[in-house]
């Protein structure tokens, strides 16, 4: 699926997801976007941080993939917010953030079911 139609579907999941980025594993995104009327936590220069700090994280568990399985998500909970990472096709990762109260669950379940 195209970066942009994955991004578009994933926000249309709840109203609640503030932010999605899709990016390979090497930290080039590919598509992302806030949703319309949310301000941002975090300057677009600081989400980049964040970002690449969610991908070597990401990229570090899988050196224990072999003995745990492979991963299929993490979320991360703020006071201000929750950040979920998901794995897409091997080389990419999708990163959301949301409000505090979204249920997380129900993203996370109909964001596997894109993929």
């Amino acid at each position: 699926m195209d970066p942009k139609e994955l991004y578009e579907k994933i926000m249309n999941i709840d109203s609640q997801i503030r932010f999605a980025t899709i990016a390979n594993k090497d930290g080039k995104i590919e598509h992302t976007g806030h949703r319309e009327g949310v301000t941002n936590v975090l300057t677009s220069e600081e989400s980049k941080k964040s970002l690449q700090r969610a991908i070597d994280s990401w990229n570090a568990r899988n050196d224990l993939s072999d003995k745990i399985g492979e991963g299929k998500y993490v979320l991360a909970e703020y006071a201000k917010i929750k950040r979920i990472t998901i794995p897409y096709g091997g080389e990419h990762l999708i990163y959301l953030t949301t409000d505090v109260q979204a249920d997380h669950t129900k993203i996370i379940a109909e964001t596997l079911k894109l993929l």
